[in-house]
């Protein structure tokens, strides 16, 4: 049997789903979709995701178990090129931290915080 990697899912915490789900989604060209919840304690909205492929889905939730903010966990989510969607973050609610830097060998990061406050990270090769 194959070691799964460590990250198999994440949650984003928000306290307005709407909100959230429009900066993400402005900020990545993508949409979010909702997804079902079989506890009906929390609201949730999916990235686009394969699960069957590597990396880890995830999603935004608000839940009366969790809260967004800084200082925790860093989500990086994959890009072509980070200074471009780092670039739609203002625009969309957000702020860009620390704009496109090198990491060396393993490509290129930007850091950013969503309209709910959560810090996450852009990560390129290029």
């Amino acid at each position: 049997m194959q070691t799964p990697n460590a990250i198999g899912w994440f949650d984003l915490y928000v306290h307005d789903m709407a909100r959230a789900t429009a900066f993400y989604e402005t900020v990545f060209q993508r949409r979010l979709e909702p997804i079902g919840d079989p506890t009906g304690e929390t609201l949730m909205h999916s990235f686009p995701a394969n699960m069957g492929a590597y990396g880890a889905g995830g999603a935004l939730v608000r839940s009366p178990h969790g809260r967004p903010g800084p200082g925790g966990t860093l989500v990086y989510f994959s890009v072509d090129d980070c200074a471009v969607e780092a670039e739609r973050v203002a625009a969309a609610g957000g702020s860009l931290v620390r704009p496109k830097f090198s990491i060396g060998e393993f490509g290129w990061v930007a850091l950013c915080a969503d309209t709910e406050g959560n810090l996450f990270g852009l990560s390129s090769m290029r």
